[in-house]
């Protein structure tokens, strides 16, 4: 009786562990490109959280921020010009943030859903990526499109000019 009530304990303690997700840091060397009809270049500031394992999807977890003002198109005009008013209005909203709500597996990679808020406008987008996993630094890499009509950025026309491809390439360590 003895080693039923055993195992059954063992059972009920085993049911009742949480899943451990890797919580990832976000490592130097990331890079965030975009590039568009009007405009290309980088982001250098990129902060937040990633839970994740590719084994427990339905757990991770993306938090993710860019600061607006660490924009670098190449020239410092059109740099202010995108800080201002007219396109990001990086003095009012000074972060671009990514929050997940799902990650799934897909034939070639992952893909996240979640609300991409840009300028205080929030819009659910789908990110497809790769993630390499490694001994000492992994690495998540994606490339995606951001349509700037969906939050109010220039001036728009309603065609394929109007969205904006983003890279990333994010290196990261075991938190």
């Amino acid at each position: 009786m003895r080693k039923y009530l055993t195992v059954i304990t063992a059972l009920v303690a085993a049911s009742f562990t949480g899943i451990m997700l890797q919580d990832w840091k976000i490592g130097s060397g990331y890079t965030i490109r975009f590039d568009g009809k009007y405009a290309h270049g980088s982001f250098s500031n990129l902060a937040g959280s990633i839970s994740f394992d590719p084994e427990h999807l339905g757990e991770a977890k993306f938090d993710v921020t860019v600061d607006v003002a660490s924009i670098d198109t190449g020239i410092e005009l059109k740099n202010k010009h995108a800080r201002s008013d007219k396109w990001f209005d990086a003095e009012k909203y000074p972060a671009i943030r990514f929050t997940s709500s799902q990650v799934s597996r897909t034939d070639t990679g992952f893909v996240v859903r979640g609300d991409l808020e840009l300028k205080g406008i929030k819009k659910e987008i789908r990110i497809p990526f790769g993630f390499r996993q490694m001994p000492e630094r992994s690495v998540f890499y994606g490339r995606f499109k951001v349509n700037r009509a969906d939050f109010g950025i220039g001036k728009t026309n309603g065609k394929e000019s109007d969205s904006t491809s983003v890279e990333v390439m994010v290196p990261v360590m075991p938190n």
